[in-house]
């Protein structure tokens, strides 16, 4: 096992964890990206919004999972909402998260 798998596989079991404790997975793409795929019952609120629309995620009292396209608006998510109290990790690009589901 590589330094990159062993990197991986840690995000994919923390990532594993989270949605054993029914984590909530929040696609922080934009509306358009959200309309041509996204992830069965997943939370849609795109990056822009979502320092006005914490509050939502708060009362859902849950840990959260963060996508994007690629992983990069999803990792500013995770990150903003770590700092508001809510537990999130990146999970990068929405459809390799589809495919670990």
């Amino acid at each position: 096992m590589g330094f990159l798998d062993f990197i991986f596989g840690v995000k994919k079991r923390q990532i594993k964890e989270l949605l054993a404790k029914d984590a909530i997975i929040l696609d922080v793409r934009t509306q358009k990206e959200w309309e041509n795929g996204h992830i069965e019952n997943a939370k849609h609120i795109p990056l822009d919004e979502l320092e006005t629309r914490v509050d939502e995620l708060k009362k859902l009292n849950k840990p959260v999972v963060t996508c994007c396209a690629s992983g990069v608006r999803s990792a500013k998510a995770a990150e903003f909402l770590n700092l508001n109290n809510i537990i999130a990790t990146n999970g990068g690009g929405w459809l390799r998260l589809k495919s670990q589901l």
